[in-house]
């Protein structure tokens, strides 16, 4: 096969019928529970072989239901043995160019996803965190194909792990491509945790020296940048659980504590708080009331609520 062609996709069994199958009805029924059981899964110790048992039972379902996608269904998940497998060919055809072969970037995120086990381990934790999390998200499979935001942290994660064995030419390529495809723009410096939602995700920056930690979500046009042209350690440390709202930027080395809220369209350039909210440009900090960050349990970045520190803002007028 000519260097750079791609493999034509198989049809799926039966694919030459599917030209004469009825359209599917406006609302494609959910299906049964002993197919996909109910989300949450049950107690496992595979948690990435449930998660790819049920993406492969929607990739099905969503094949026989609308048969113009039958052939990248298959071609994307249907024809893969895994989840690290289906995960690399996606991001190798989203990314590749005329001159940075899907066949090199399928090899290179393979290769990473098998050499590195907490990688695959982060990707069904995000996987888990966008069907929990996002109320827009109908089933697994939906975004491991269509969620930029899922999409750009896995690229990401194999480019850190490029950075870190001195591939550096490599790792800020692959940035390139991710910030041209899916307009998101991580240095592969950053360190990112798992269990991560960026939420629609246009427009987010994380700077070279940001870190991110575990369960937090981020929505379009955050920035975690730095405040000048100081070198060194410059930029943002985001704890457990955080919440960062739409459009808010958050600039230099500061510390946002774990359970911290970030209000969307705010600045922040001071830290934040465990269990604290910052509001406003600049931003203003509320403290929860006494006792009541022990009362709730649920982190912000999990429980996705942005608007309970209205009741603590007390000029906040309509």
């Amino acid at each position: 096969m000519p260097a750079g062609q791609q493999p034509q996709a198989r049809e799926p069994d039966g694919g030459a019928d599917s030209n004469h199958r009825q359209p599917s009805p406006p609302h494609t029924p959910a299906l049964p529970s002993e197919v996909v059981p109910a989300y949450p899964p049950p107690e496992s110790e595979d948690d990435e072989s449930w998660v790819w048992t049920q993406i492969k039972a929607e990739a099905r379902r969503d094949a026989d239901a609308e048969p113009a996608l039958a052939s990248f269904l298959y071609a994307t998940v249907l024809s893969h043995p895994s989840l690290p497998r289906s995960l690399s060919f996606h991001l190798a055809n989203k990314l590749c160019s005329s001159t940075l072969l899907s066949t090199l970037l399928y090899d290179l995120f393979l290769a990473s996803l098998t050499a590195h086990p907490s990688l695959r381990a982060a990707v069904v934790a995000d996987l888990l965190a966008a069907r929990a999390r996002d109320p827009a998200c109908v089933g697994f499979s939906h975004c491991l194909l269509n969620y930029k935001g899922f999409l750009a942290i896995q690229a990401h994660r194999v480019a850190h792990v490029l950075w870190a064995q001195n591939r550096r030419p490599l790792a800020l390529a692959l940035q390139s491509r991710v910030a041209d495809v899916f307009a998101v723009d991580i240095h592969p410096a950053a360190v990112v945790g798992k269990a991560i939602l960026l939420d629609h995700a246009t427009g987010v920056v994380i700077g070279e020296t940001a870190v991110v930690g575990d369960n937090v979500s981020i929505l379009h046009h955050v920035t975690l940048g730095g405040t000048g042209k100081a070198v060194g350690d410059r930029h943002p440390k985001i704890g457990d659980g955080v919440l960062i709202g739409a459009g808010a930027t958050i600039l230099g080395n500061v510390m946002i504590g774990a359970g911290a809220k970030i209000g969307a369209g705010s600045v922040v350039l001071i830290d934040v708080p465990a269990r604290s909210t910052a509001v406003g440009n600049p931003a203003r900090l509320l403290g929860g009331r006494k006792g009541e960050a022990d009362k709730d349990e649920d982190m912000p970045g999990e429980s996705m609520d942005h608007t309970s520190f209205i009741r603590q803002w007390s000029d906040y007028t309509i």
